[in-house]
């Protein structure tokens, strides 16, 4: 993607490089109170380009600054009112009275897992399953 930034910069440069020489020529202005300004055309061009697209980058900045604080904010309020969850704590001093297991309240226990008998056979290889009939 930076490629991409740069290439599109370099070649606007380009561009505005041509149009310079291209169109290198003195352009009489006529400011108030009789007031005259030479200058060349790129530099007016390129002035009055950027004083046009003043406006619309200082509103981008503000919306960009406005909208980062709104979800600053509402990254803030969301952090706060979640809840943690925490796992139930049994305080008993009779041990013989603590369930087999314990779970997250209202949860039941996972099934146990079947276990698989294999047999070896005197090369380490398995000699198959032997609990199916």
């Amino acid at each position: 993607m930076q490629f991409l930034r740069t290439a599109f910069w370099v070649v606007l440069a380009i561009i505005i490089v041509i149009f310079s020489f291209a169109n290198w020529t003195p352009v009489m202005i006529n400011l108030w109170g009789g007031l005259q300004l030479e200058t060349k055309l790129p530099v007016l061009v390129i002035v009055a380009f950027l004083a046009g697209s003043l406006p619309f980058w200082a509103l981008h900045k503000a919306t960009k600054y406005r909208m980062r604080r709104r979800l600053d904010s509402a990254e803030r309020a969301l952090a706060a009112s979640a809840p943690v969850a925490t796992a139930p704590v049994i305080h008993t001093t009779d041990h013989s009275a603590a369930p087999d297991h314990i779970t997250p309240a209202g949860l039941d226990p996972a099934p146990p897992v079947r276990t698989i008998d294999v047999r070896v056979d005197d090369d380490h290889k398995p000699a198959g399953r032997t609990d199916i009939p």
